[in-house]
């Protein structure tokens, strides 16, 4: 289904299940489908939706973007849930999440799946990603958009982007690349927004077996919340199982 986000733009939304409302947001080089397997698994006693942000998938991308237009879709998606649910977030999907919570947006609990605020020891990303991005998708090269990204973000190795660029996956990736400026937005410098005034329960999630940085992040977010707490999935990286992560998100929002 469509819905209409405040300034008129379509967003495609699945929606699976019966129960109290959760809305699953994505992270970079994610669509609606990223979430469908955890969808899947909740379904049995949550109503999930998953939905393609702005410039993905089946939704519209209406110029100019602005992070508070994201905040906008998301709160559309809420209202067609029923004016208020429960929000599971990705990686920057997660700093999403937290930004459309800061915001007013009615959400009732979160869960926050390895949000890549900065910390120390965090790899910094190069001083001129953001432009190099930018010229890249101008320039219509979404591969070299896409290979930036993950070399100098995800930190892959050049040899395994390379091999990743011969196999099917890779058209896929790159008609998602163009979006990845949406994600430098709302991750901003990397910065904790004010999370002081984000009172409902929030869980903060993240593998063992992800990088020292990325569990330290989730910490300190946790930390900062009101009423936040961080628990660890065994064995997990950022490419985290759905049926672990779906236990975990179950504990969440029961």
């Amino acid at each position: 289904m469509m819905v209409n986000s405040k300034d008129g733009t379509a967003i495609a939304v699945d929606r699976v299940g019966e129960g109290p409302a959760v809305v699953c947001v994505g992270g970079a080089l994610n669509d609606r489908n990223s979430t469908a397997a955890v969808a899947a698994l909740l379904a049995d006693r949550f109503t999930v939706y998953s939905y393609d942000r702005r410039g993905r998938g089946d939704s519209g991308d209406t110029q100019p973007y602005a992070v508070e237009r994201e905040i906008e879709d998301l709160a559309a998606v809420v209202e067609e849930a029923g004016g208020s649910a429960m929000a599971y977030g990705m990686s920057s999907g997660a700093i999403l999440v937290l930004r459309a919570a800061v915001a007013g947006v009615a959400l009732t609990r979160l869960a926050l799946y390895e949000p890549p605020f900065t910390v120390p020891d965090a790899p910094p990303a190069p001083p001129d990603y953001s432009a190099r991005l930018a010229a890249d998708i101008a320039d219509g090269r979404p591969g070299d958009a896409l290979e930036l990204f993950m070399v100098a973000v995800v930190g892959m190795p050049t040899e395994i982007v390379a091999g990743m660029r011969r196999t099917p996956m890779w058209r896929a990736l790159e008609a998602l690349a163009p979006s990845l400026r949406y994600d430098g937005e709302v991750s901003g410098d990397g910065a904790m927004p004010p999370v002081a005034e984000v009172t409902v329960p929030v869980t903060v999630l993240a593998g063992t077996a992800s990088p020292d940085w990325m569990r330290a992040a989730a910490n300190a977010v946790a930390v900062a919340l009101p009423a936040g707490v961080c628990r660890e999935l065994p064995k997990q990286t950022h490419n985290v199982d759905p049926g672990a992560l779906a236990k975990e998100l179950a504990i969440a929002f029961s």
